[in-house]
């Protein structure tokens, strides 16, 4: 065997024995960085970071750090000794609590403060007390820094719908349910809009609810229902209606777009009220066949609720008749510009959907619309249910 090959072989068998007496913790790095290190596309890229992120129970820009630190120094970035100090900083325990205190005071509630806000105000405060020393700006991130990691943490644990990089609902059974795929998992709720209809005659009719189908995987609308009557299981079937069939629109909409999305799910996902528990809904679901789920808890609801802040602040907000969310604040004009009625405002709407909400990019979803994510989500062209047939199933 020619030296060099030997040479090679031997370094081989070294690096394989260092790894091998890596602490437990060191070698788990080792093997997320290599997975971080094998080519894919930039959306698998931020899936692996945050699924990095999770198993080693930091932030995602803790992992970016590490795979710079793997690049720039190998096993080294592994195996670098731990100060005795570490979480403890070297400066003033005053100064210390200023800068924590500052940061925490600043982000409570609707405040923000930066990091490096919280740097200008420890200069400012030097300032006042006439001290020429004090905690630079990177002093100041590094005592901050334990705090903002748990935040991002925090924040990742809590992104509804997700696990680390897999999407996933949790039932009130304690199952764990995985999406794959468009029309695996819809979920369904209500509320009342903040709008003041009219009937043809001008008279005031109130506030009406809407109902939206929505698919977990793609976030699409896959379907609506709107009316004055309060949330019950027909109004849920009349919703699913709406989701499961084809949709046309006449000119009188004046759509851009089609509402291209149709089909039934396999999983019925809502919350506890007594119209998603009600033996009518389960019985559509063994009709239709799909199964029905309640949430573990209302934080699981995010995806389904989500949409009426949207609507809210985008359409409802620009209509004449428009409430507001507080009822005690209701402003005086509402009742005096109220004009439209149950009719037109479901055109609005649907046109809402339809032309924006559906062909909108989701940030949480990669660069798809959420439209071309139902289309290229699906594993199969949706089964068409005849109208007749549905009906009598929804009855």
């Amino acid at each position: 065997m020619p030296a060099s090959s030997l040479g090679e072989e031997n370094s081989e068998v070294e690096a394989l024995e260092v790894i091998g007496e890596l602490p437990l913790e060191a070698r788990l790095k080792q093997e997320i960085i290599q997975s971080l290190l094998e080519p894919c596309d930039r959306i698998t890229y931020g899936q692996r970071q945050r699924e990095a992120a999770q198993k080693l129970g930091v932030s995602v820009r803790t992992v970016r750090r590490l795979v710079k630190k793997w690049e720039e120094k190998g096993l080294e970035a592994l195996t670098q000794k731990t100060r005795t100090d570490k979480g403890k900083h070297r400066i003033d325990e005053e100064w210390q609590e200023f800068i924590i205190k500052t940061y925490k005071e600043g982000n409570k509630g609707s405040k923000r403060i930066t990091p490096k806000q919280v740097a200008v105000r420890v200069q400012a405060r030097a300032a006042q007390l006439g001290e020429e020393k004090y905690p630079s700006y990177r002093t100041v991130y590094r005592v901050l820094e334990p705090i903002i990691e748990q935040q991002e943490q925090t924040q990742n644990i809590r992104s509804r719908g997700w696990r680390g990089s897999r999407l996933s609902v949790k039932t009130r059974t304690g199952k764990d349910l995985s999406v794959e795929y468009s029309n695996h998992v819809w979920q369904c709720d209500h509320t009342r809009i903040d709008v003041l209809l009219v009937d043809r005659h001008g008279a005031i009719l109130g506030r009406p609810w809407l109902t939206t189908v929505i698919d977990t995987y793609s976030r699409c609308i896959m379907g609506i229902n709107l009316g004055f009557d309060a949330p019950s299981s027909q109004v849920v079937a009349l919703a699913l209606r709406h989701a499961i069939l084809p949709k046309q629109y006449g000119s009188e909409y004046k759509l851009h777009c089609e509402w291209g999305t149709y089909g039934k799910p396999e999983h019925f996902y809502t919350d506890g009220g007594k119209d998603f528990r009600s033996n009518h809904l389960q019985q559509i679901g063994v009709q239709l066949g799909f199964v029905c789920h309640l949430r573990d808890r209302p934080l699981e609801g995010g995806i389904v609720e989500r949409p009426f802040g949207t609507f809210n602040t985008e359409l409802f907000s620009t209509l004449p008749g428009y409430t507001g969310s507080n009822v005690q604040e209701r402003p005086e004009e509402a009742e005096k510009e109220a004009c439209l009625t149950l009719r037109e405002l479901e055109q609005l709407l649907v046109r809402y959907i339809v032309d924006k909400h559906n062909q909108s990019i989701d940030a949480r979803m990669g660069d798809q619309t959420r439209f071309q994510r139902w289309e290229a989500g699906l594993i199969a062209v949706p089964s068409l249910i005849g109208e007749r047939e549905l009906d009598i199933c929804l009855m």
